[in-house]
């Protein structure tokens, strides 16, 4: 195992995927000439050269649109956005698009492509920039949602999402780029819809995906530290496909649930989790299912207020402890 930072791991697995496969491309703003907005392709077009690496004009719905037509025709595009927020005006290609030509051709064409870049807020970029948009993509069937918290992940699922047939959504987090995890030398991949279990507990289920992940072990380690609670943190790992199964083993154990999501809280991906839970699980809970989300507002400007509308460790504390009360 080395110790590398969650940028690097995206690196290496788009490194790798260009050295196995000549059909795999990477195409966005700023990926080629300028290293990345976040450097996740530092030193790509160096390696790999500018067909295969290459920077577009500030135009999501042409560029995603010439990716998806090109992934049709047996081209492996990944797509980097520099915001997640910029994909709404590609939304037509995206959806409409990739999400059902594989249906509507009777599963003759398939649609390759994975679209990846930052989807997160509390970075104090703007109600505009600051858009989690993995429950709106999650909505549409055919397309799948990736939200890795760790470097681990980031690597082998990045990797599985290039080798699928159909479109892989990575949706990432600014804040995380810079953290650093475990990262084996040899190769490996991570299959969709897999959810990990972080850490386990008896007393509280907390379950969350991308950087809650990393919120929710920050507040296991003081709910056992300073209360005596027994906290496991179960992982989504992907949104779309979803590991409902290993959701509900946790909750059948430990018999309370949290859910902890950085999406607002109407139509959030925790509102379908609760839903799971609530339809699969009901006679094993001895409390009620609780959520804790972003508050229900555009994404504050205010560096001090929009640490406040995210979830954080001392919220998840609080909420974990009315849980178990």
């Amino acid at each position: 195992m080395r110790t590398i930072t969650y940028r690097q791991a995206l690196n290496e697995a788009l490194a790798e995927e260009l050295t196995r496969d000549e059909n795999v491309v990477i195409m966005g703003e700023e990926v080629a000439e300028y290293n990345g907005a976040y450097k996740v392709t530092e030193g790509l077009l160096d390696r790999f050269g500018p067909k295969r690496v290459v920077d577009t004009p500030i135009s999501e719905a042409g560029f995603i649109g010439m990716g998806i037509g090109a992934s049709m025709l047996g081209v492996r595009p990944v797509m980097e956005l520099m915001f997640w927020s910029f994909a709404y005006v590609a939304f037509d290609q995206m959806i409409n698009n990739a999400g059902c030509v594989r249906y509507m051709s009777g599963g003759l064409i398939h649609c390759p492509i994975v679209v990846r870049g930052p989807a997160n807020g509390g970075t104090n970029v703007g109600a505009t920039h600051s858009h989690t948009p993995e429950n709106f993509i999650a909505n549409t069937p055919g397309l799948k949602v990736v939200c890795p918290a760790t470097p681990y992940d980031a690597k082998g699922l990045m990797k599985t999402a290039i080798r699928d047939n159909d479109p892989v959504y990575v949706m990432e987090n600014t804040l995380l780029y810079g953290e650093s995890g475990d990262v084996p030398d040899e190769e490996y991949t991570i299959p969709l819809g897999v959810a990990d279990v972080k850490r386990e507990g008896s007393d509280l289920s907390i379950i969350g995906h991308g950087r809650a992940v990393i919120t929710a072990l920050q507040a296991a380690e003081v709910l056992e530290k300073e209360h005596q609670l027994s906290v496991e943190v179960v992982d989504l790992r992907s949104v779309r496909p979803l590991d409902e199964e290993t959701i509900l083993s946790s909750v059948r154990k430990t018999n309370r649930a949290l859910l902890v999501d950085e999406n607002k809280p109407f139509c959030a991906v925790s509102s379908h989790i609760a839903a799971v839970i609530q339809e699969k699980a009901f006679d094993y809970l001895d409390a009620p299912i609780a959520r804790l989300n972003a508050l229900d507002a555009p994404a504050i400007y205010s560096p001090p207020l929009e640490k406040i509308q995210l979830p954080n460790v001392d919220a998840v504390v609080k909420k974990a402890l009315h849980v178990c009360s």
